[in-house]
């Protein structure tokens, strides 16, 4: 038994024309021997009226704040009307189809409601209804902990459970259909001339999805990495081939980057020890911002000067904090990190002045850097995205 795990998207299923082509994609699957297995999300998006942020819309704070249980509950609502929708649309063209929640399909999580962690997937029952020559329709995004009760796998979790499911069955294949050909060399609507990527590996897509990228959730990569399962983002509208993730990538790409992608609305800090050397909470910053959970990255921690990056959403959390530490600093705001990412990279000297090299070139000043075996990253500012991203997709001939 060759088990084909399909992931469709929300705008994959948000229509009863589009979701004839997800039937054809399911014929498809049937008539080269697989057998499928397919996951659903919740219908088109928000302003559509099963999306998820739809039905969020629908009750107020207080219960989200204090009783995420029914939260949970009824953000799966979402998913579980696509795979009734999408059984029956099935079983009226000959398809013995069974719709199931993420809970009857045997991913079993935690209690920590809205964003649950797995504990273990039982294929027992999915099983059975595949040996019964029924292709089971999973709701996508959720499963339930061992009271029974829903819970959900933080947003975008769609793509989480085809991958659960893929390495549970040992699937020869999860694909992820969405409303893209696959993953490009850069953002089309920053780079016109961004093309496909074939094939990358899990490492290189990781980062893609970590940086901002959002063709697929990061911790489904993970997933499949771990299961050693191939992943292929694929487009429900055509019949591209896509772009297959690997443990290998291309063997046969010469291109030591593989794309480029990037993050807005980054704000620079800046720290130094010279208006701070009176107070001793400096020694204990990258602690105290732990401790209030501000995420920071692109992280040089100098003799004498901390320079990091935060996310503009929380720059005010930070001023308060700073605040009441007495601490003094500076910051950028309106910056964006852009990373170039290839496997290849690693061991490759003169990358960094290349990078360096183009972007002043292009008279953009480069206000921080950072690199890692896979990834080169770069700060700018926020106006001079465009322009750089085009000017590094066009020296490392991307197009």
């Amino acid at each position: 038994m060759k088990i084909l795990v399909q992931k469709f998207g929300g705008t994959s299923v948000s229509t009863h024309d589009r979701r004839l082509l997800v039937i054809e994609k399911i014929k498809s699957a049937l008539n080269e021997g697989f057998t499928p297995v397919v996951v659903v999300s919740a219908m088109g998006r928000k302003g559509d009226p099963y999306s998820t942020d739809t039905l969020l819309s629908m009750i107020n704070e207080k219960l989200k704040d204090t009783n995420p249980l029914a939260v949970d509950l009824l953000m799966s609502c979402g998913e579980i009307i696509s795979t009734v929708v999408m059984s029956n649309e099935l079983n009226e063209v000959g398809i013995d189809a069974l719709p199931l929640t993420g809970g009857q399909s045997g991913i079993i999580t935690d209690n920590n409601y809205n964003n649950a962690s797995i504990l273990r997937v039982d294929t027992s029952n999915l099983m059975k209804i595949i040996n019964s020559n029924k292709i089971p329709i999973v709701a996508g995004f959720q499963g339930q902990d061992e009271s029974g009760f829903i819970t959900t796998l933080g947003r975008g979790g769609s793509d989480v459970t085809a991958s659960l499911l893929g390495v549970a069955l040992a699937a020869e294949e999860i694909q992820i259909y969405t409303d893209v050909d696959g993953i490009m060399t850069a953002d089309p609507r920053i780079v016109s001339e961004a093309s496909l990527i074939k094939e990358i590996s899990y490492n290189e897509v990781f980062q893609f999805a970590d940086q901002g990228a959002k063709v697929i959730h990061p911790r489904a990569v993970e997933i499949a990495m771990k299961g050693n399962i191939p992943l292929v983002i694929k487009n429900t509208l055509n019949n591209c081939t896509g772009t297959i993730i690997n443990t290998t990538g291309a063997l046969n790409f010469d291109n030591i980057i593989t794309g480029i992608t990037h993050m807005s609305n980054r704000v620079q800090i800046k720290i130094s020890l010279d208006e701070n050397f009176d107070n001793d909470n400096y020694t204990k910053l990258l602690d105290i911002l732990a401790e209030n959970m501000i995420s920071i990255d692109l992280i040089n921690v100098f003799p004498k000067e901390n320079i990091f990056t935060i996310d503009l959403n929380d720059i005010n959390k930070f001023k308060n904090i700073m605040n009441k530490c007495g601490l003094k600093y500076s910051y950028t705001d309106n910056c964006s990190k852009i990373a170039l990412i290839g496997s290849r990279i690693r061991g490759v000297p003169g990358v960094m002045a290349r990078v360096l090299k183009t972007l002043t070139k292009a008279n953009i000043e480069v206000l921080q850097t950072a690199d890692s075996h896979t990834t080169i990253w770069c700060l700018v500012n926020g106006n001079n995205t465009q322009s750089a991203i085009n000017a590094l997709h066009k020296e490392f001939k991307l197009g």
